[in-house]
C-alpha cells in the first residue's frame, strides 16, 4: 500500500512538474543528454535531486510546499549521499553525473552548466590564508574523488581531474590535476566533458 501511494504521488509530482517548469529547470534538464521529458528526466537521479533542491530553496522554510519539498531533499539526501545544503547558491545547468557521496558547503558558489562527479567534497577551510569557501566559475568539470577546500576562485572553463586537491585559484580554460596541483592552460579545457547546454 505505501508504495503504491508513493508511485501515486511521484506520478503527481511529476505532472505538476512538467506544468510549472521553469527556465533553470529546463536548463538543468537539458544537461541531461538533451533531455526534454520531466518523467524521462525524473528517472535521473542527479535530475531529481536538483530539481527538489531547486523546489526547496524557492519556498519558504515554514510554509507547506517548503516543508513538503525539504523533506523530500532529506530523504533523497540519505538515499542517494548527496549533501548540498538548500540555501547553496547554485547557477542553472547543474548537473550531478552519478549518485554517491557530493558534499558541497552552503557558502560554496557554484556557476552555470558546471558537473560534478561522485566522491567529490567542495568545502570549506577553518583558518589560514585560505580560510573560507571556494567559488566556481561557469562550465567547470569536477572529476570524481576531487576535493576543493578554502577560498580559492576556481575559474571558468576549468577541469578538475579526478582525485585533484585543489587550495589554490584556478585561472580560465585550465585543467588542474593531481595532489598538489598542477595547473596546465587549456581553451578547450571542457570540450566533450561539458555537453548539451541551453
Amino acid at each position: 500500500m505505501f508504495k503504491i501511494i508513493c508511485i501515486a504521488l511521484n506520478t503527481i509530482i511529476a505532472i505538476k512538474i512538467y506544468l510549472y517548469m521553469n527556465e533553470i529547470t529546463k536548463k538543468d534538464l537539458f544537461r541531461y543528454a538533451g533531455e526534454t521529458s520531466m518523467l524521462k528526466g525524473f528517472r535521473k537521479e542527479g535530475f531529481r535531486y536538483t530539481y527538489l533542491f531547486r523546489k526547496a530553496s524557492k519556498y519558504k522554510k515554514r510554509s507547506i510546499l517548503g516543508i513538503f519539498y525539504r523533506l523530500l531533499v532529506k530523504k533523497y539526501s540519505y538515499k542517494y549521499g548527496y549533501q548540498i545544503p538548500i540555501n547553496t547558491e547554485i547557477g542553472e545547468g547543474f548537473y550531478l553525473g552519478h549518485f554517491g557521496p557530493v558534499v558541497i558547503n552552503s557558502k560554496a558558489k557554484i556557476g552555470k552548466n558546471c558537473n560534478i562527479a561522485h566522491n567529490t567534497t567542495i568545502g570549506q577551510s577553518n583558518r589560514g590564508r585560505l580560510k573560507g569557501y571556494p567559488t566556481l566559475g561557469n562550465k567547470v568539470w569536477v572529476g570524481t574523488g576531487s576535493v576543493i577546500v578554502g577560498k580559492v576562485f576556481i575559474g571558468n572553463n576549468v577541469l578538475i581531474a579526478p582525485n585533484s586537491y585543489v587550495n589554490m585559484d584556478v585561472p580560465d580554460n585550465s585543467i588542474v590535476m593531481g595532489n598538489p596541483s598542477n595547473i596546465i592552460l587549456k581553451e578547450n579545457a571542457t570540450e566533450d566533458y561539458i555537453n548539451y547546454m541551453l
